[in-house]
């Protein structure tokens, strides 16, 4: 029998709280588990083998009732037991299929629903290789069987029971966008070089933390959130492209929409997305996202570019809010408005077959534009391409060129630099015949 690590995150305790139920559901590779509880609970859990089982533990806490649930051949779940632990604490086990990889966050009490333990069981491939040091390494030679594809993360706005945004005719945001999503991602995994990865792929609600950390989990190059928004003004139409703004928004309207999305995680349990406690942290997530920021700048212009084919553009620069999905520290993230759900006339479009296919299509496009410059190294885009360095948060010129065992003043002069100061996002081409 053989243990394997500890996951999970501390959360208050309080005494005697009670586990009502377990509730499970399955989506493609993943089978979720829901704890419905009266109150918060410290918890860990681990894995053991041979054979497979996910062990749950709960400080201070007791089932109501036996924790049943229901056979499903597709879930990763055989059975489950549970018992009493050091005379205050409820163990549960759950007897595997097949090995997971586990996941976990907590909703707190919202719309009638009660504090909940959620666990996300994945049991499909293993995320796409590691932007690893040996990613990094100079592409002449290489095979292309140790090439990787770019990963895009698709995220598919709200689901369950945050519907989002609901037009005159009572069409549903979150249904919409996951009709676009999945268009986007069947021509994503088409494309040569490219691998989609669906943040939400059935109608369940993800809090925004959670959907930040699947697209980081799945190693992904970039972070697109396809939204359908509504206004007061029904007369307002046109989609738009944001990124990520802690400097105020780029215009009222942005302002509101990115305190509405935000808002509404909150108030069906999500958690903050980050404090202001601690202080070290935030400089270390600023400098680390600075490069992020760059490249996701250099996308949502593509995109926009992109979108004028389709039909009207709100504006046609990029707008900037502070919308939480998009704060990831390490991946090029932006936010796609597809249309304003509450103008009838595009509410009717963004049900039609013709314009999802027309969006998919020119988002496609402006990805394949984005990585014709920025698809990191040890992909297989950029294995087409000339040798490209993308610079990272604390990397110097010195340093690259050891990397790549070039002399400093060739890598300048390949790049017309004079000087030593560079920054992260910037694109640097690698002589080949150094």
């Amino acid at each position: 029998m053989t243990a394997l690590g500890l996951v999970g995150m501390p959360l208050p305790a309080v005494a005697g709280t009670a586990v009502q139920r377990v509730r499970m559901s399955v989506d493609g590779d993943t089978t979720r588990l829901v704890f419905d509880m009266d109150g918060e609970a410290e918890y860990s859990m681990f894995r053991l083998q041979s054979p497979e089982r996910l062990v749950v533990d709960l400080e201070n806490a007791r089932a109501v009732e036996d924790l049943d649930i229901s056979d499903n051949p597709r879930s990763a779940i055989k059975a489950v037991r549970h018992a009493a632990r050091n005379g205050s604490d409820l163990r549960v086990v759950f007897d595997l299929r097949k090995p997971v990889e586990p996941s976990s966050f907590v909703l707190m009490p919202a719309q009638g629903a009660p504090h909940r333990l959620v666990l996300d069981l994945a049991t499909g491939e293993a995320p796409a290789a590691s932007r690893s040091a040996e990613n990094n390494e100079p592409r002449r030679g290489r095979s292309q069987e140790n090439l990787r594809d770019v990963v895009v993360a698709i995220d598919a706005g709200h689901g369950g029971h945050d519907p989002g945004a609901i037009g005159p005719a009572g069409t549903r945001e979150k249904d919409v966008v996951l009709q676009i999503s999945e268009r986007l991602a069947e021509r994503v995994n088409d494309e040569r070089g490219m691998k989609a990865v669906m943040i939400r792929s059935g109608d369940h609600f993800l809090p925004l933390r959670e959907r930040i950390e699947r697209a980081r989990k799945a190693d992904a190059d970039v972070f697109v959130s396809i939204h359908a928004d509504a206004i007061a003004n029904r007369n307002v139409q046109g989609s738009s492209v944001y990124m990520l703004s802690e400097r105020g928004a780029s215009s009222e309207a942005a302002r509101f929409l990115a305190q509405r999305e935000n808002q509404a995680d909150l108030s069906l349990g999500g958690v903050p997305i980050n404090g202001k406690d601690d202080s070290l942290a935030n400089v270390l997530l600023d400098l680390a996202q600075s490069g992020s920021l760059e490249a996701s700048n250099t996308l949502a212009e593509r995109l926009i570019g992109e979108l004028h084919r389709v039909g009207k553009v709100r504006k046609p620069q990029v707008e900037r809010a502070n919308f939480a999905v998009l704060r990831s520290p390490d991946v090029p993230s932006i936010l796609v408005e597809a249309a304003f759900i509450s103008n009838p006339s595009e509410e009717r479009k963004l049900r039609s077959s013709s314009f999802q296919n027309s969006l998919a299509d020119a988002l496609l496009t402006g990805l394949r534009s984005y990585f014709s410059t920025h698809a990191r190294p040890g992909t297989l885009i950029a294995d087409g391409q000339p040798d490209q360095h993308i610079i990272r948060p604390g990397e110097t010129l010195s340093g690259i060129a050891d990397h790549y065992s070039l002399s400093l003043a060739d890598l300048r002069s390949a790049n017309n630099v004079r000087e030593d100061r560079i920054f992260a996002g910037q694109v640097l081409r690698i002589p080949r015949d150094s």
